[in-house]
């Protein structure tokens, strides 16, 4: 088996994920895992797809006819799995306002974590007025990782943007 990663896009209206879930279907393909989301009036996400080698070209072109309904990349997956890597949740409250994503990755990344997941949102601050920026990270940490530097690195961080970061 092969897997592919798609990522598709496109102006959100009814029936686009079953669109693409047929052309998996009729090409012999398994849907594994995915994340998808309307974003400002537009359908975006990523799928896992696993196809049996002598079908993924088929399954790519057939996925491709798609464009008008959809723009569709394919990318092939990899198997380079580290299996002595833990997984960490780091999450973020605090006031909205620009650069945040690229403070928090910025901290992750010279530690050499590798952000597995992460969900944003920005919401309006119920009580207080403003909006609030709230993130969830899921994160690969290598067995390298001092993981007390790492937690004294991000304390700063929260201080110095002034939002909440929880780790667990």
């Amino acid at each position: 088996m092969t897997t592919l990663i798609l990522t598709v896009a496109g102006a959100d209206r009814p029936g686009l994920v079953a669109a693409v879930a047929d052309v998996v279907d009729a090409h012999g393909g398994n849907w594994e895992n995915s994340s998808l989301a309307e974003l400002a009036g537009t359908f975006a996400g990523v799928i896992e797809v696993s196809v049996a080698a002598d079908r993924a070209t088929e399954l790519e072109q057939a996925l491709h006819a798609l464009e008008g309904l959809l723009t569709v990349a394919v990318h092939t997956g990899s198997d380079d799995v580290a299996s002595d890597d833990r997984l960490l949740g780091i999450q973020v409250l605090g006031n909205d306002r620009p650069g945040i994503v690229r403070e928090i990755s910025g901290v992750l990344n010279a530690h050499a974590l590798s952000i597995e997941e992460l969900a944003t949102e920005t919401r309006d601050a119920a009580m207080a007025g403003g909006r609030l920026f709230e993130a969830s990270v899921t994160a690969k940490v290598p067995a390298s990782v001092d993981l007390e530097t790492l937690q004294a690195d991000l304390e700063r961080l929260a201080s110095e943007i002034q939002v909440d970061i929880t780790v667990d």
